[in-house]
C-alpha cells in the first residue's frame, strides 16, 4: 500500500480513540508514531521495508502491553493497518484507564442483552402463539 494511504488510514483510526499520529516518516523506514496521554506511545513499521507490520515502543512501561498485538501480527494471514492498530489499542486499554475487554464481541453481546427482549428474541421456555 502507498505510504500516503497508510498515513490517511492512521489519521482516520486516531479520530476514534485517544491516540494521535505524531510522526510519519517514509525515507529510512515506513514508520508511524503514535502518542496518547498519560505517556502511552508506540510506533508501527509498515510493509515495504519489512514483509509485515511491526509494532514497538521505546517506553519500557508500554512494551509488555504490545505482546498481544505482536502475536496477532505474527499469526497467519495478511493484516491491514487498521486491524493492527485496533489490536494495539486493545492492548493499551489498561494503560489508558479504560476497561480491559478481551474480545470486541463482548461489547456487542452486552449491548444486545440490555433491556427487554425484542420481538425477534423469544424467551426460553415461553411459547408465543
Amino acid at each position: 500500500m502507498d505510504f500516503k494511504h497508510l498515513v490517511e488510514a492512521a489519521e482516520k483510526w486516531c479520530s476514534g480513540n485517544p491516540f494521535d499520529l505524531i510522526f510519519a516518516e517514509e525515507d529510512d523506514e515506513r514508520r508511524l508514531d503514535f502518542y496518547a496521554e498519560p505517556g502511552v506511545s508506540f510506533y508501527v513499521l509498515c510493509p515495504g521495508g519489512t514483509d509485515t507490520f511491526h509494532v514497538w515502543s521505546e517506553s519500557e512501561d508500554c512494551l509488555p502491553f504490545l505482546q498481544m498485538a505482536q502475536d496477532y501480527i505474527s499469526s497467519c494471514g495478511k493484516k491491514t493497518l487498521p486491524e493492527v492498530l485496533e489490536k494495539v489499542f486493545m492492548s493499551f486499554r489498561p494503560l489508558l484507564g479504560l476497561p480491559d475487554i478481551d474480545d470486541d464481541s463482548f461489547e456487542h453481546y452486552h449491548a444486545d442483552m440490555e433491556g427487554e427482549p425484542g420481538p425477534d428474541h423469544q424467551q426460553m421456555g415461553v411459547s408465543q402463539q
